[in-house]
């Protein structure tokens, strides 16, 4: 019998097998379909979820973890509408959802082991915001970015950067009078319905 060869992700950097690999072409497809045309901003998170119902652009279950505590903060109108309507609400808004690591963590990889994926993927990620995404902003929703904090300046990323207290793999934020000025600023533009 053979033995497979894993060959690195390139959404993530980890050794990928057939099924690692569909499960983020599906996540491509799944986000592509709510890309916005002129993308205000970009929100980014360091790792993709590993719960399905947490990646924001899942089509099916129900809002959980990090993709309903995002559309919560960002006061995206959840409560009698379908998951495809939230969606389009997020869309319309001029926000698009990426992660540095487009796939979850396979469970043995250590906080060490997550930091050297990190720093391998940010020169893609960066030339991708620039070349490809072009936002207004991005704003950084994970604390385990701070440590490219150079990497992701506004100068390298051509527009706008915005440090946040929000932390979408903690799940939680600091009250909101503790919000840094610029994130307070950027939130009402992007709470507002098609702002």
């Amino acid at each position: 019998m053979a033995i497979p060869i894993l060959l690195p992700c390139d959404g993530c950097g980890q050794p990928a097998s057939a099924d690692h690999i569909a499960a983020r072409l599906q996540r491509l497809e799944w986000t592509t379909r709510y890309r916005p045309v002129h993308i205000q901003a970009v929100l980014l998170g360091a790792v993709v979820p590993p719960v399905p119902d947490q990646f924001l652009y899942n089509p099916t279950g129900q809002f959980a973890g990090q993709a309903s505590f995002l559309l919560n903060t960002l006061r995206v109108q959840m409560a009698g509408m379908s998951r495809d309507s939230a969606l389009v609400d997020f869309q319309k808004r001029g926000l698009l959802l990426s992660h540095v690591l487009e796939c979850p963590l396979e469970p043995n990889v250590t906080a060490a082991e997550a930091q050297v994926l990190l720093a391998k993927q940010i020169p893609i990620v960066t030339a991708r915001i620039r070349r490809s995404l072009k936002p207004k902003r991005v704003l950084l929703l994970s604390a385990a970015l701070d440590s490219f904090a150079d990497q992701l300046s506004s100068e390298a990323l051509n527009c706008v950067v915005i440090r946040t207290p929000l932390d979408l793999a903690q799940g939680q934020t600091v009250p909101e009078m503790d919000l840094n000025r610029a994130f307070l600023d950027a939130l009402p533009a992007l709470a507002a319905h098609g702002g």
